[in-house]
């Protein structure tokens, strides 16, 4: 068994710009900017001739190359019970088309559909029992945060292995944007 996603990487300037919002939240525990991605799809457990029927199928997708814009940060679920921090991406068709199309591509390698609504974003921390008013102030502090345009030139397959403190992530395969 492997655990997969599929997400799209960001540039070490861009992972870097990130890492310095971290901070000054208790029971926040923060991502090393090396897992800093934005997930189209998250896959879980799957046996290696699934992982495989998988790649054929994303190989398959073809979507231009386009470019994400980070902005503002913001929190799951109400801010007494937040379970992560992330930074926002604005809304982009071509991310949506791409996001679509893997969906797509990954039911047809044979898993069921994603149950969660996409809400493209990049995960800066996981909390538990974070003080709601230290993430409203966190929030409210890094409210102008902007990076990008980012071109976004590939997205990826991702296996994900547990860590020391957080999981390890690695290429599996990549997949070129810029087909029509």
């Amino acid at each position: 068994m492997i655990r997969l996603f599929v997400g799209l990487a960001l540039p070490q300037e861009v992972r870097q710009r990130l890492s310095f919002l971290t901070g000054g939240v208790p029971g926040a525990r923060w991502d090393p900017p090396e897992n800093y991605h934005i997930t189209l799809r998250f896959i879980g457990e799957v046996e290696m001739g699934q992982a495989e029927d998988i790649d054929a199928e994303l190989q398959r997708i073809q979507v231009p190359g386009f470019a994400v814009t980070l902005a503002s940060v913001d929190h799951f679920g109400p801010a007494d019970k937040a379970r992560v921090l992330y930074a926002g991406v604005e809304r982009s068709e071509l991310l949506l088309r791409l996001q679509a199309k893997v969906e797509n591509a990954v039911q047809r390698a044979g898993l069921p559909p994603e149950q969660r609504k996409f809400t493209p974003h990049v995960t800066l921390a996981r909390l538990k029992d974070a003080p709601a008013q230290r993430i409203l102030a966190f929030r409210e502090s890094h409210s102008l945060f902007r990076a990008g345009p980012v071109p976004m030139g590939e997205f990826a397959l991702y296996s994900s292995h547990p860590g020391k403190g957080h999981s390890v992530y690695r290429e599996e395969a990549t997949y070129p944007l810029g087909g029509g």
